[in-house]
């Protein structure tokens, strides 16, 4: 029998490919400024509000916790310097987490979880603000924590072991599946759990692992997930 008895996942960039879901969604945004908001629009492009969060985020950690209320933060700022009523940013915000939340799975994922629940405890671990309800896939899942609901992000071991406290289950015996090394594979480790880490050659084909960085396993996909477990 495995020793290992639930998986949590990371979301972006493991269950699905987030750079063009969010190139596609500011994109959408700045026609929405343009169409609804022209001073606001003049004022800024994706590229300064871009710039703008990574600023916030350097300099007030709560950004850091929060990617959603990062965006906002920008937004209010560039209306109120357009002298409009910012009460619009509520309206723009809902056009850029429509279009977040409209992502496509790699075309393992589906599959492999439906079989996957059938024999561990699943959860998802995010810094990111994906709605996995609105997604279509919060019914895989017996817990989703996500970092600006519960105060902590990765690779802060906290929000591995909330994780593991909403699932019934010790670190020793969870494994944690991510694509970024040092989020992912050593906060995760650091926090007692097991670790994979995940190298989609969707996502490009010169990723390389970090040389302190030294997974408890190295999976293409979810399938080859399957093949592990079996092994365990």
């Amino acid at each position: 029998m495995s020793s290992i008895r639930a998986v949590l996942f990371d979301l972006d960039d493991t269950l699905w490919p987030i750079v063009p879901v969010i190139k596609r969604a500011e994109k959408l945004l700045y026609e929405w400024l343009k169409l609804n908001a022209p001073p606001v629009a003049q004022r800024v492009t994706i590229e300064s509000m871009r710039e703008r969060r990574q600023q916030l985020m350097a300099t007030d950690p709560v950004y850091q916790l929060d990617l959603r209320l990062l965006r906002r933060a920008v937004l209010l700022e560039a209306f109120t310097d357009a002298g409009l009523d910012v009460r619009l940013v509520d309206d723009a915000m809902d056009v850029f987490s429509t279009a977040r939340n409209e992502v496509t799975p790699f075309e393992d994922v589906r599959p492999a979880l439906e079989r996957l629940r059938e024999r561990v405890v699943l959860g998802s671990v995010s810094n990111g603000v994906a709605d996995l309800h609105v997604v279509g896939m919060a019914h895989y899942f017996q817990a989703s924590l996500a970092a600006h609901h519960i105060g902590f992000a990765k690779p802060d071991a906290a929000i591995f072991h909330a994780a593991c406290t909403a699932l019934d289950v010790s670190p020793g015996e969870t494994l944690y599946v991510g694509d970024d090394p040092f989020l992912d594979v050593e906060g995760a480790q650091k926090a007692g759990l097991r670790a994979a880490w995940i190298n989609r050659q969707e996502l490009g084909p010169d990723r390389v692992l970090p040389e302190q960085v030294r997974p408890d396993a190295v999976f293409g996909n979810l399938y080859e997930l399957e093949s592990w477990l079996d092994e365990q």
